[in-house]
């Protein structure tokens, strides 16, 4: 059994992600997949590391940044969800609704 699993819209974010950057450049593309997946194997064995954002949403969600992008996860769930992987540029404020 996985320790973690992607919400649909944080699968949806991740082939977004990975798609706009291949446009340039697949190394590049590939590396910043694995180094979300590492990301998220580290929160997994630790998932109090992320940060909370009051500024951006009340709900009870952690933070970790991976370059310009955040993971967003609940940090609560067994196995851990990732709720969403987000460009820190965009509003993420009205994202998480």
């Amino acid at each position: 059994m996985a320790d973690f699993f992607y919400s649909q819209e944080a699968r949806r974010d991740l082939l977004g992600i990975w798609e706009f950057i291949a446009q340039g450049d697949l190394d590049a593309a590939d590396r910043v997949e694995r180094e979300i997946e590492q990301a998220i194997a580290m929160l997994v064995e630790n998932p109090e590391l992320g940060h909370t954002r009051r500024d951006l949403t009340s709900i009870p969600i952690r933070f970790w940044p991976v370059y310009s992008y955040l993971l967003i996860y609940d940090p609560e769930t067994r196995p851990l969800e990732i709720v969403r992987i987000l460009s820190g540029y965009r509003d993420i404020t009205d994202l998480l609704g």
